[in-house]
């Protein structure tokens, strides 16, 4: 299983310059490939690093492991291209977002990430310092520091390339970690979950984590940046940008909160973590137009991802089940209809009585799916006579 971990380097004003020197360097070359690899349609690897290698060396003062990874960064941005182009992500062909792509090289900002591998950056775990090639020669020493399990995975499990970012001011070094799977437990039983928008998650134990909070602070920033937008200024502009990745930082660390309780429930009551497969549901909902950015930024999907690595790395068993009717299906009797929930907080079956909230109802019938789902699938195959 790869993970990503990320630490921060701490290098000195001399060797932040030489840092940016080099990032600016090979994005020009990868720059310069892609334009290359655009007019002469030369994108395979092999091809394009004949074509440009040389060239890349004399003119952009790269070594030849940088000139490799320049090249190779220009080819993966093509293959990601295609890829869209043929899921469709960009539209139609004529589309203005699909033209757009394809009428121009692609062009790399002078601050995009630079890819290393092990020839051209090494890590010294003991002393926290790395050595990392720049245009100005070997700078040996730069110290890192990062979070005490990340450091942990870095050094064991560490593996393939490693990628310098400069963001925000701050230079940081991404890097991919192998870490072996645990064998996934039989579970004894599960935890149905409900995501939604008032109520962040809901578990079939009763379990609830509002999004009240979060709710609050999306709708700050929004006002925020309306009005840094009305303003059509360059530093406004910027300023936004930073709002906004600052948004998506404080969802993703409520939805790390609550994938890491409820995976440890999991782990430690020996159960399994079911989920409702809601794949599509953009497409699929009509909401108001007051719903519109509620449901448009609603982080559903980065829970369910949170959930599955998570569960993966424990040991735990994970599942996504039919999300049809989760919530107006009473648990009890089966008696399912809108009229069950006459409220969104409220549940109530028309038919035996039983009442509950609607999210945790929810949670019980997933759980329910999934205790039947996985039943089915690791039941033993019939034998033919």
């Amino acid at each position: 299983m790869r993970l990503v971990v990320q630490v921060r380097l701490l290098p000195t004003p001399e060797e932040a310059s030489a840092l940016q020197r080099t990032l600016h360097s090979c994005n020009a070359a990868a720059n310069r490939a892609s334009a290359v690899a655009y007019s002469t349609g030369k994108r395979s690897r092999n091809d394009l690093q004949k074509e440009v290698y040389a060239e890349l060396k004399a003119d952009f003062g790269l070594s030849a492991q940088a000139a490799v990874r320049s090249v190779k960064k220009t080819v993966d941005a093509y293959t990601t291209l295609k890829a869209n182009v043929r899921a469709g992500n960009l539209g139609p062909r004529g589309a203005k977002r699909r033209v757009r792509a394809e009428s121009k090289p692609i062009a790399f900002r002078q601050d995009a990430a630079q890819p290393y591998d092990d020839r051209i950056l090494s890590w010294q775990h003991d002393s926290r310092t790395v050595s990392i090639w720049t245009t100005d020669g070997r700078l040996k020493g730069l110290r890192y520091v990062g979070h005490p399990e990340q450091m942990e995975l870095l050094v064991k499990y560490r593996k393939g390339e490693s990628d310098l970012v400069h963001r925000d001011g701050k230079w940081l070094l991404v890097a991919v970690c192998e870490v072996p799977e645990p064998t996934v437990s039989e579970p004894n039983g599960w935890i149905g979950l409900d995501r939604g928008i008032t109520n962040l998650a809901t578990t079939s134990d009763g379990t609830n984590y509002q999004g009240r909070r979060l709710g609050r602070y999306r709708r700050w920033q929004a006002r925020k940046r309306a009005e840094l937008q009305a303003r059509q200024t360059r530093s406004a502009s910027r300023r936004a940008k930073r709002m906004a990745r600052r948004e998506t930082r404080h969802a993703a660390h409520a939805n790390h909160k609550i994938s890491k309780e409820i995976v440890a429930v999991a782990q430690r009551t020996g159960r399994g973590v079911a989920v409702e497969d809601l794949g599509g549901i953009r497409e699929r909902a009509r909401p108001s137009r007051d719903q519109r950015a509620a449901l448009s930024s609603w982080p559903f999907d980065r829970l369910g991802e949170y959930l599955a690595y998570k569960c993966r790395l424990a040991g735990v068993a994970f599942l996504e089940v039919d999300a049809s009717y989760t919530s107006q299906r009473c648990p009890r009797c089966g008696h399912t209809e809108r009229g069950n929930r006459p409220t969104r907080d409220q549940f109530r079956c028309r038919r035996c009585g039983l009442a509950g909230p609607s999210d945790h109802v929810a949670g019980v019938n997933v759980r329910e799916r999934a205790r039947l789902a996985w039943g089915f699938v690791n039941s033993p195959a019939l034998q033919e006579t």
